[in-house]
């Protein structure tokens, strides 16, 4: 037997290689099995509106059944008129990104005064003074809350479509008609400044401009700085008709310390003083014959943001932004016709009021205010306050219709224009119809039709009776009240098309989506049968009937189902935490009733709640916390206030200190042996860095300048290199040192390898999360029973999944765009890079939730395994490990299969852009990471 026992160790090694290899098939093929299912639904579900190859000029107006002289201004000459008479000579428009409606509005409008309230006075101050031609105006925006999608949806007038989403990162050229390709093409001279995203999205429409970086959330005052320096040169030159300035300090202080913080009350102060600048020097050349005589200024926001500072969904904060509009020409003239505006009076008594508007209508108000061609894909509406701000729109009575007032003179004039507004979207609805693949129903177009036959036939009907009237030589006076009725039909008219685009805008091909959600379910069979052919030991049907078994399905079951309804979509977190909790009791209750009472359950139990009270706070941002109190606040609540700062700085750091005193106490040197200190030591290294990077990084460092920029650039990318460096040793070391022996070693040094890169990026709460996910991992790893095998008891691996699952919300992240933390994209950087920025996002995101984790699952089979192994044990490990690794897969594709389940039932609900679209991206973005780093972890292991 002596003899043979190197034959026989020889044929068990190559059997341990074979089945090795053969066990990696079920693997790679889930994953192809995933991608295949996500293309087809996604080319289902994620279509884009079909963007018409066509466009609006002055020409077409002479089809439309408008005003019977407008076949005699086919172009800017004869009557001056293209589409409407131009109103304005030149506007001047300021973005300012991520402006909140209540940044704007005077605080009595809202229920509790914040700090961040009132600080945009001067743009109050002209809005509340009498006889001044200003408004403020709460402009509500379409979902996705992204500034590309505001961008197209303010300059196109369409409505965005999800997919444009994932083109907020290097946008592409817009091709569809737009507000700035009509003014390019019909001579107006437009000069921008500020965010780049212009420039990419209209690369050949502008006369000047002067773009700067976006991206790099960090920076505050760079594109700011630019547009005052250009904004305020610009508004003394006459070679410009239409100006645009973009400023992104305040979003990006939004998105890196909050809307309650210091930064972001600077800026709005900083705001504050340019517009006190840029309306001073329009006012001063605003005289008879100035260069400002008849000039618009917008102060406006592409969205809001929450009081995080985040945007890109469909909350109010989000979609509630503000739009301030002053024409330099005072017209004492007052529309008749009823506004949408509320007022409220101060402690002064003085009179305040804000209107509200859609974003929806800016491109075609912008339009009739300019006089040039609509786009041809708009839906708007042309808005009747921003309209008649501009005295332009009252400067002219009609020839054709004897009016007694100026304010009958304006309806007419207006009437006019909602005419060619509605025989353009009607033009549009018909065309995109019959031309894109699925266009709207039968039904829909019969009520577009019969509302649009209705309004314009009694337009129609009174011209003729007004020209008939003329003939005969009769005074006509029309009735004013024919006025209001003729706007509100067309009024009804467009909001009807607005309606049904937002309800049925998105075409669905609902093949597609079918064969996708088929290849799901095909894969989760594949999948149980893969895990059912692995477990060969277990041949029985035993596991089938065992109770752990069926309470692991139970809980994996509610909480996928939990994603038909949007509430718990919006509770993900609470619900991850609540069944964890639940299999801790699970298992403590086990563990009570076998007289068999360990410490991990109750600690495990500690570590869901402390994950449910972070979850329940929300994401903090850096500095948030508000360094502003109410002078009500007691000395009790400051002083607690305090104590929570203090702990908050100190906290991260005594994390760094325990962190590795539990891997000395869990897992001694002793036992890994030398080739394991060399990673060990790196980490540690790279943790002090870490460590002097925040401190350089605070904003009460006292450090020079020098040894600052030495802290927050050189130190980040020393890590990222000798994490890089490490890798590709440890790599090395697996494949000529450890081989398949010591997975152990392996493993802890993967986590503390892969750790420091996550900790840099996922910021001061990192330490505290991995403190986290080390005591949790150890109570599950030391709460399993060896009864069983593992199919028999899946209820660790589950617990494994939903830890990982609560970590990604508990590190401030939420299945939203708005969720990302785009700041640690830049973290040793300045520059934008998008390979480079997003391999560092994606980390951040991932990290605590699938990169450790997943690679960390071997030290939960290494519980039912001993070393030294002989070569059957290692051949039972590996196919142990496989099972764990095909179960925690099985988990991830089982509740992103019923998130595909619920976008396709919801995909007309009100929420799908805004909510259950961003909840299947991220869910199908993850089970690809999942199965992608599976196989990966099971070629590295094994």
């Amino acid at each position: 037997m002596a003899d043979q026992t190197p034959e026989i160790a020889g044929e068990m090694g190559n059997k341990v290689h074979r089945s090795s290899s053969a066990s990696r098939w079920p693997l790679a093929a889930i994953l192809v099995l995933h991608l295949v299912a996500i293309l087809l639904f996604t080319r289902g579900f994620l279509l884009t509106r079909t963007e018409l190859p066509f466009y609006s000029s002055c020409s077409d107006v002479v089809h439309s059944p408008c005003s019977p002289n407008s076949s005699n201004g086919t172009s800017h000459g004869g009557n001056g008129k293209c589409w409407t008479r131009p109103a304005v000579r030149r506007l001047v428009i300021i973005v300012l990104d991520a402006l909140r409606f209540d940044f704007v509005a005077p605080s009595i409008f809202f229920d509790e005064v914040k700090p961040w309230m009132d600080k945009l006075e001067v743009l109050q101050k002209i809005a509340s003074d009498e006889g001044s031609s200003a408004k403020i105006f709460k402009a509500i925006a379409d979902p996705p809350t992204t500034s590309l999608q505001r961008l197209k949806g303010l300059t196109t007038g369409g409505l965005p479509t999800f997919i444009d989403v994932g083109n907020s990162f290097g946008a592409p050229a817009i091709v569809e008609d737009n507000l700035l390709y009509q003014l390019a093409k019909n001579g107006k001279r437009v000069l921008m400044v500020g965010d780049d995203t212009w420039l990419q999205l209209f690369p050949d429409h502008f006369y000047e401009a002067h773009d700067y970086p976006s991206f790099n959330v960090r920076d505050l005052h760079t594109v700011d700085d630019g547009c005052v320096e250009h904004v305020m040169t610009a508004l003394h030159r006459e070679d410009w008709d239409v100006l645009i300035a973009h400023f992104l300090g305040m979003d990006h202080a939004g998105h890196i310390f909050g809307v309650d913080s210091t930064p972001m009350i600077e800026k709005l102060e900083q705001y504050n003083s340019i517009l006190e600048d840029v309306i001073g020097i329009l006012r001063n050349h605003s005289g008879p014959g100035g260069l400002h005589d008849n000039t618009v200024l917008l102060v406006m926001g592409d969205h809001g943001q929450t009081i995080n500072g985040d945007h890109g969904g469909g909350t109010a904060e989000e979609v509630e932004t503000s739009l301030f509009a002053m024409s330099l020409r005072n017209t004492p003239f007052v529309s008749s016709i009823p506004d949408d505006i509320s007022c409220k009076q101060d402690l002064d008594g003085k009179k305040k009021c804000v209107s509200s508007m859609q974003q929806l209508d800016f491109a075609v108000t912008v339009a009739a205010l300019l006089g040039i061609p609509f786009p041809f894909g708009s839906i708007g509406r042309v808005n009747h306050e921003l309209y008649a701000l501009s005295a332009g729109t009252w400067d002219r009575k009609d020839p054709d219709v004897d009016v007694v007032s100026y304010s009958e003179a304006w309806m007419k004039n207006f009437v006019d224009t909602l005419c060619v507004n509605s025989w353009q979207v009607k033009r549009y609805i018909d065309l995109y119809s019959s031309t894109s693949l699925i266009g709207f129903s039968s039904e829909d177009l019969l009520l577009v039709d019969e509302t649009y036959v209705q309004a314009q036939s009694n337009w129609i009907r009174f011209l003729e009776s007004i020209s008939q009237c003329r003939e005969s030589g009769k005074n006509c006076n029309p009735n004013p009240s024919f006025f209001h009725e003729q706007i509100r039909a067309y009024s009804i008219f467009l909001e009807k098309v607005a309606e049904l685009a937002r309800s049925k805008w998105t075409e669905f091909d609902l093949k597609l989506m079918i064969a996708g959600l088929f290849f799901l379910l095909l894969s989760l069979f594949y999948q149980v049968f893969a895990i059912w052919r692995i477990d060969k030991s277990e041949c029985t049907l035993k596991p089938l009937f065992s109770f752990r078994l069926m309470i692991a399905v139970a809980l994996v079951i509610i909480r996928a189902v939990s994603f038909l309804s949007n509430s718990y979509i919006l509770a993900e977190g609470k619900v991850a935490t609540y069944l964890l909790a639940t299999a801790a009791l699970i298992d403590f209750h086990h563990s009570l009733t076998s007289g068999r009472i360990s410490v991990e359950e109750p600690m495990l139990l500690l570590v869901a709640v402390i994950l449910r009270h972070k979850i329940d706070l929300g994401p903090i941002k850096e500095s948030v916390g508000s360094e502003f109190s109410s002078p009500l606040e007691s000395s009790n609540v400051k002083a607690i206030g305090s104590i929570w700062k203090m702990t908050s700085d100190i906290l991260p750091f005594a994390s760094f200190v325990t962190l590795p005193l539990l891997v000395f106490l869990t897992a001694p040197i002793a036992l890994f042996g030398k080739s394991f200190s060399l990673f060990l030591v790196g980490t540690f290294i790279n943790c002090f860095l870490i460590a002097l990077h925040w401190i350089c990084a605070s904003n009460v460092s006292s450090t020079q300048n020098r040894l600052r920029n030495v802290g927050l650039y050189l130190i980040p990318r020393l890590i990222y290199a000798t994490d890089i460096g490490m890798v590709f040793i440890l790599i090395l070391t697996q494949i000529f040192i450890w081989k398949k022996s010591m997975i152990r070693i392996a493993s802890v040094a993967t986590l503390c390898v892969l750790s420091s890169t996550i900790l840099l990026l996922s910021g001061r709460q990192s330490p505290v999360a991995a403190l986290i996910f080390v005591i949790g991992a150890l109570c599950i790893i030391r709460s399993q029973k060896t009864s069983g095998g593992i199919l028999e008891n899946p209820i660790p691996v589950l617990k494994w999944c939903l830890l990982a699952i609560c970590l990604f919300f508990y590190t401030g992240h939420w299945c939203a765009f708005d969720g990302l933390r785009y700041g640690a994209a830049f973290v040793g950087f300045d520059q934008f890079d998008l390979i480079r920025q997003g391999i560092l996002l994606s980390i951040e995101t991932f990290g605590f939730s699938h990169i450790l984790p997943i690679f960390g699952l071997p030290l939960l089979v290494l519980f039912y395994h001993q070393q030294p192994w002989s070569s059957r044990e290692r051949q039972s490990f590996h196919s142990d490990l496989i099972l764990v690794f095909l179960i925690y897969g099985f988990i991830s594709a089982v509740t992103t299969t019923l998130t595909v389940v619920c976008v396709t039932i919801q995909r007309r609900h009100l929420m799908v852009w805004g909510l259950f679209a961003p909840k299947f991206v991220f869910d199908v973005v993850a089970l690809i990471l999942t199965d992608t780093l599976i196989l990966a972890a099971s070629l590295f292991y094994m």
